[in-house]
């Protein structure tokens, strides 16, 4: 099975961005491959509206080593293990997400690694643009 680790800096101390991405509450901001909309909490389960139409998801327990792996239930019943992390960087932190290629053909799988890629700027923005001193 082929993977791709997509990965960004970001200009942040690694505990916030953990918290943030951590935040079921905060997903639909920067995650929209995944969530399109408000997330509903069932235990430790998450159900969205995704791209691929309803699904759970399960994420690691809360940690202090920045692992947010988690587990993708799709509408077709076929689970997905995604590992994501975020390190600490000289920058600030980093964040990598690995791609699992699935039963794709090549262009599925790389607008797939480029909708990840999307999401992880979307949620650099949001945690620069926090940082950032106000005018």
């Amino acid at each position: 099975m082929e993977s791709r680790h997509i990965s960004v800096i970001i200009a942040a101390d690694p505990d916030d961005v953990y918290a943030f991405a951590a935040d079921p509450a905060n997903l639909p901001r920067w995650a929209s491959g995944l969530a399109q909309s408000d997330v509903e909490v069932r235990g430790d389960e998450l159900v969205v509206a995704s791209p691929m139409g309803e699904v759970v998801v399960r994420f690691a327990p809360r940690n202090a080593y920045g692992i947010l792996d988690h587990a993708v239930t799709l509408p077709s019943g076929e689970t997905v293990d995604n590992p994501l992390r975020v390190v600490a960087h000289p920058g600030g932190a980093e964040v990598v997400f690995t791609v699992r290629r699935r039963a794709m053909t090549d262009d599925e799988f790389a607008r797939d690694c480029g909708a990840v890629a999307e999401d992880l700027a979307r949620l650099r923005g949001i945690l620069e643009a926090e940082r950032s001193p106000r005018d």
